[in-house]
């Protein structure tokens, strides 16, 4: 009974956090400087304000560069760590997934949770809607076409598109 009750407990906590840090920080009619008190309250490690609204944080394992910009609606799922370099654009809807699973056996495939860290370097600008998977580095300088999967690693200075991504052209360096 008492681990049932911890977990009541910690179901009210998670609701509490979601409520405060995604339906409040993320309205629309939060001004930017209260948003960001909040997020940094929360944890989340952001060296910037321009945060905008509709944003949901599943965690505060990230950490967001000095002079980056994150548009509407991104979804940081931070299960393991998302570091966000300094000078990044990430445009509208963008998901950043750390979640996976161990692969199990044919009764239950999706056997065990865990979680795999995702950086973005310096100076890169992520397109609409793209899907940043587990595990992934993006080099510095890197464009993510909107709509990408990137399932793999980007080489820095990179223009990057597609399901999955495939480098598709080179960029002058930063």
């Amino acid at each position: 009974m008492v681990q049932v009750w911890r977990n009541v407990g910690r179901n009210v906590e998670i609701i509490a956090r979601d409520t405060i840090v995604n339906a409040v920080a993320g309205a629309v009619i939060m001004p930017y400087p209260l948003r960001y008190a909040i997020y940094r309250l929360y944890g989340v490690q952001t060296q910037t304000a321009r945060i905008q609204a509709r944003c949901w944080f599943n965690g505060p394992n990230v950490s967001i560069g000095r002079g980056s910009f994150v548009n509407y609606g991104c979804f940081f799922d931070a299960r393991a760590r998302i570091e966000i370099g300094t000078r990044c654009s990430i445009a509208m809807e963008v998901m950043f997934c750390t979640s996976s699973y161990i692969l199990g056996g044919p009764e239950h495939r999706a056997e065990t949770g865990v979680g795999y860290p995702i950086t973005v370097g310096n100076g890169c600008w992520i397109g609409a809607r793209a899907l940043i998977l587990p595990g992934v580095t993006i080099g510095d300088g890197c464009v993510i076409a909107a709509g990408a999967v990137v399932t793999k690693d980007c080489a820095p200075n990179g223009l990057y598109a597609g399901v999955p991504n495939k480098r598709i052209r080179d960029l002058p360096p930063t």
